[in-house]
């Protein structure tokens, strides 16, 4: 049997490292993301909010990231789009 191997992914992580450096607003700006730390109800409240104000199927709008805090506090990022295009 023929064992297999992954390729060596160098050649790709510098071309993918080149772009980045040539393009820098290529990879900036595509999503708009704010931090909140509320109340688990306020946390709630905010991100009804985001999705009452920028709909979900036009924004790509999510909770990106969250994690619960001591006191009943949550501290959340909500990401989306910057237009509906």
């Amino acid at each position: 049997m023929m064992k297999m191997t992954s390729p060596p992914l160098d050649g790709l992580k510098r071309r993918m490292d080149r772009h980045r450096r040539e393009n820098p607003s290529a990879s900036e700006g595509r999503f708009i993301r704010e931090t909140y730390r509320l109340s688990r109800e306020d946390a709630r409240q905010k991100a009804r909010e985001w999705f009452n104000e920028y709909p979900k199927a036009a924004y790509w709008t999510e909770v990106e990231s969250w994690r619960q805090l001591e006191g009943d506090e949550i501290e959340f990022t909500m990401r989306r789009l910057p237009t509906a295009d």
